[in-house]
């Protein structure tokens, strides 16, 4: 549906902090599937842990922001610009239930519940295997910086 070529288009992130690999469904306004594959060359690897490398929870929920901001970019029908910004504005139950190793394929789900006046709240889940690794409730705000 979206390769890194179109996703990079989309997304302002890039390395080492771009988290989505591919879109592999989307659901104009509704609701987008997207991939990460998680390989031991992530940096944040190399201290998160040496012993036992497990990616931090709080990229796992960067990665589905990027993949909600995919999405909300795809309902706005707009791709973003230098003067717009894309931030969390909360995170809301998030529970973690499995960790995520390199060589996994974390596959990033959101769907839109609503928007009003640029702030999209989204329900968001990340699996491996078809195991939950990641829950939460997503609020991400459109903002000029202009």
């Amino acid at each position: 549906m979206m390769d890194i070529h179109k996703i990079l288009k989309q997304l302002p992130h890039r390395y080492p902090f771009l988290l989505v690999d591919r879109v592999i469904e989307l659901e104009k306004g509704k609701r987008i599937k997207a991939l990460k594959n998680v390989t031991i060359n992530e940096p944040f690897f190399e201290g998160h842990f040496p012993s036992r490398p497990v990616m931090p929870g709080v990229l796992m929920l960067e990665a589905l922001a990027q993949a909600a901001g995919l999405l909300a970019f795809d309902a706005l029908g707009t791709a973003p610009s230098e003067d717009m910004v894309y931030y969390f504005a909360g995170i809301d139950g998030a529970r973690f239930k499995r960790p995520v190793e390199p060589g996994d394929q974390l596959i990033l789900e959101a769907e839109l519940l609503r928007t009003k006046a640029g702030i999209f709240k989204f329900k968001a889940r990340a699996t491996v295997d078809g195991e939950l690794a990641v829950e939460a409730e997503l609020t991400c705000a459109m903002r000029s910086v202009a």
